[in-house]
């Protein structure tokens, strides 16, 4: 998700510094102004946060599991804590943070995690967009499409409904595509963005 946000934005002219670790610089697409840094280190990188900046928080354990609950705690919120500290001594102008769909009956830890990471970005007092994907179907995630028919019918039944719609699934596309306008925004305040509005189904609140 990351490389490709990064190429979208380029394209669209912005200038755009990554932090990555020092093994991973080379990685970064042609153009990014590469940070070396950690990001469970708020003192390792927080030179390179700017006033005015966006920052974009997109860390987090690969292939989420609900036994992982140790890894989101240390991984998950321990990033956020370090991201926010740094946009707010430095001034950022916007925060966008990756969150997921909540509540939900499964993966607790992990979205007890995120609604922690949530209410620090809300501590912030800057304008910020909280997005609330569930699944995210893109290069090697395309299985739970076989799930779409199983989702048509939660979604037509009133009791199953409304949990249906917070944890549909979205592509690789539209998850950009709602990364981009959240970075691009200038609305005041903290919005949240749930799955139909990711997809561009509904205006986010």
């Amino acid at each position: 998700m990351g490389r490709a946000l990064i190429e979208r934005l380029l394209a669209r002219g912005h200038r755009v510094r990554a932090l990555a670790r020092a093994s991973s610089t080379a990685r970064l697409p042609p153009g990014t102004e590469a940070v070396t840094g950690d990001a469970l280190d708020a003192g390792s990188y927080g030179h390179a946060v700017q006033k005015g900046d966006v920052f974009v928080h997109l860390v987090g354990v690969s292939k989420p599991a609900p036994w992982k609950g140790r890894a989101f705690r240390a991984v998950d919120l321990a990033s956020v804590e370090a991201a926010t500290r740094n946009a707010a001594a430095a001034g950022v102008s916007r925060f966008v943070y990756l969150s997921v769909a909540q509540p939900a009956p499964v993966m607790r830890a992990y979205v007890a995690a995120r609604a922690a990471g949530e209410a620090l970005v809300r501590a912030l007092t800057v304008p910020s967009t909280i997005l609330r994907p569930w699944y995210v179907l893109g290069p090697r995630h395309w299985w739970p499409i076989l799930l779409l028919p199983i989702y048509w019918l939660l979604r037509r039944l009133p009791q199953t409904r409304d949990a249906a719609t917070r944890l549909g699934l979205v592509t690789h596309k539209q998850m950009l595509s709602a990364l981009v306008r959240a970075i691009e925004s200038d609305g005041p305040g903290v919005t949240t963005v749930a799955v139909p509005e990711i997809r561009g189904e509904l205006t986010a609140k």
